[in-house]
C-alpha cells in the first residue's frame, strides 16, 4: 500500500459510514453545492445526482470536491467524535453496473416538485482532508438556544 494508499484508506472508511454528502463545483463560472448519494466502489466515490439540473454534465472531466460528515447523526458511538471528509479529484460520467446501483437504495421520488432522474459521476480522489472534533462520552453535542 502507497503512502497516498495509507492516508486516503481511513477517510474512505469513514465516508462508507454515511449515505449523503455535498459536492462542489462551478457551473457558468458560479460555484455550486449539490446534495449527492454516494457509494464507495473499487477504490473511488460512485455519486448519485439528480440529471434534471444538469450538475453531472458541468462535472465530468472537472476537478471537484466532495465531502461528508457525521454532524447529524447520533453521537459518535464508535468513540472517534465528529468528522468531515473532503476529496478532491477528476469527475468523470459514470455507468455503474446494476450491483453498484442497487447499493445505492431507492432513490428520491421527486426533487424540488419535479421527478427525479439518477445521473451518475466517478471521483478519484488525489487529495484527502479529514477534520475530527473530539467529545468524550459525558460531553453532549446539541445546538445553543
Amino acid at each position: 500500500m502507497s503512502c497516498d494508499e495509507l492516508h486516503t484508506a481511513e477517510p474512505i472508511d469513514l465516508l462508507g459510514r454515511v449515505p449523503y454528502g455535498r459536492l462542489a463545483t462551478s457551473m457558468r463560472a458560479l460555484p455550486f453545492l449539490a446534495v449527492a448519494r454516494h457509494i464507495v466502489s473499487d477504490g473511488g466515490i460512485l455519486l448519485r445526482i439528480h440529471r434534471g439540473f444538469g450538475y453531472h454534465e458541468a462535472c465530468d472531466g472537472s476537478v471537484v470536491a466532495y465531502g461528508a460528515d457525521n454532524y447529524n447523526g447520533a453521537h459518535a458511538e464508535d468513540g472517534r467524535g465528529l468528522w468531515s471528509v473532503q476529496f478532491t479529484g477528476p469527475a468523470e460520467i459514470a455507468h455503474p453496473r446494476a450491483e453498484q446501483r442497487e447499493r445505492f437504495g431507492a432513490a428520491p421520488v421527486s426533487v424540488n416538485g419535479e421527478p427525479y432522474e439518477a445521473a451518475y459521476l466517478r471521483i478519484e480522489p488525489h487529495f484527502v482532508t479529514e477534520h475530527t472534533l473530539g467529545f468524550n462520552a459525558s460531553q453532549l453535542v446539541r445546538h445553543a438556544a
